[in-house]
């Protein structure tokens, strides 16, 4: 067999690199790692950018889609932007509104109920006999109320001591601030000219990829696409539903804010499965303020309206939307969980449902080319 010399020299630069990064992984980790840092706002940017893409595009569907005036064409794209973004800043913005004031005042009434509490335990259980009466004498005599006051300074020195100088948590702060706008920004050009980056982006590959090459990368590239998109509408869908199924739960059993915590729960239950459990976890927190008996009320109530939701709602709405099996859909978020965490959760469906979409094409042509 004889090789063209293109390719004898495409080889021999190939192991070489190969020969370059096993000697020194080591620096190159280190290079791949401080770029990856650095273009962290391009990342986060994309994501932010497909997430509200299909917001902007469902905008631009009623902005006046037949319309032939060159203004409103010209426009069209700006205001369903602006549109898209300002949606997704108030609802985060009105859940937070909701939940953080509630959430300070439920803190602030435990620890000023926390001292009669503590009185309530030692008084119980020396009426039990359940202590010495030199210990019950021991603990009647605190100031529990100085304690406390105590125990906040040392875990505020403790966090103060933690963050560190001043300096550095300004700087963080800036930081994370600079790579947020920078995102933003970002997110904002790649809507902004979508279609032209999306025709340059083919342009390449067709000038760098054999055809079928190319036809089979577009083809993934089109499946991961669906996927995601069908997935994040239906998680949507699913956050929205439990949301609601919570707060008419809660009405019926008349327990404490109801509104609040279903909004809580369908906004956490966009991380799959186990989101739910976080809001649920505040929740049964700020009801605990109010009644510990209510509170395990909605406990056991939240208990089975998961169970429901996982098991039934969550693979039907999600799973149905992409072709996912059921079992699959707790296949993928079982293992995704278990490698990634929440971020590995929250991509394993849609991963999933791409792979299962390519295979199951790929047998049905293979069985129907040997039928």
């Amino acid at each position: 067999m004889n090789f063209e010399w293109k390719t004898c020299f495409r080889i021999g630069v190939t192991l070489f690199i190969l020969y370059l990064l096993t000697v020194y992984w080591g620096t190159a980790a280190g290079v791949i790692g401080a770029l990856l840092a650095a273009a962290t706002p391009i990342f986060i940017g994309c994501a932010v950018a497909y997430a509200v893409n299909i917001l902007m595009s469902f905008y631009e569907k009623l902005c006046l889609p037949a319309s032939k005036n060159e203004i409103v064409i010209r426009s069209r794209r700006p205001i369903c932007m602006i549109a898209a973004y300002i949606t997704l800043f108030a609802i985060i913005f009105l859940i937070i509104r909701l939940v953080l004031p509630e959430l300070t005042a439920c803190v602030k009434l435990i620890l000023s109920e926390l001292p009669g509490w503590i009185g309530e335990v030692v008084g119980w259980l020396d009426n039990n006999h359940l202590m010495t009466d030199t210990m019950a004498e021991s603990l009647s005599s605190i100031n529990w109320n100085s304690k406390i006051q105590q125990i906040i300074e040392i875990v505020t020195m403790g966090i103060g001591s933690v963050m560190g100088s001043v300096i550095t948590t300004v700087a963080t702060l800036a930081s994370g601030l600079i790579t947020a706008v920078l995102s933003l920004i970002f997110s904002i050009y790649l809507l902004l000219g979508k279609e032209k980056l999306a025709s340059q982006f083919d342009r390449v590959m067709k000038r760098y990829m054999s055809r079928k090459i190319y036809t089979k990368t577009i083809y993934v590239l089109s499946v991961l696409n669906n996927c995601f998109h069908k997935y994040i509408v239906g998680q949507c869908t699913e956050a929205v539903i439990l949301g609601v199924l919570c707060i008419l739960g809660m009405k019926l059993l008349s327990l404490p804010y109801a509104t609040m915590t279903g909004a809580l729960i369908g906004f956490t239950a966009l991380i799959p499965v186990a989101g739910a459990y976080i809001g649920a976890g505040v929740g049964a927190f700020m009801i605990l303020t109010v009644s510990p008996i209510k509170a395990v009320v909605f406990l056991i109530f939240i208990i089975i309206l998961q169970q429901l939701e996982g098991n039934i709602v969550y693979p039907k709405v999600v799973g149905t939307s992409m072709g996912l099996p059921a079992i699959w859909v707790l296949a993928a978020v079982t293992i995704g969980g278990g490698m990634m965490g929440i971020f590995g959760m929250v991509l394993g469906v849609p991963l999933a449902a791409t792979a299962y979409r390519l295979v199951s094409d790929d047998v049905k042509r293979f069985e129907k080319e040997n039928a």
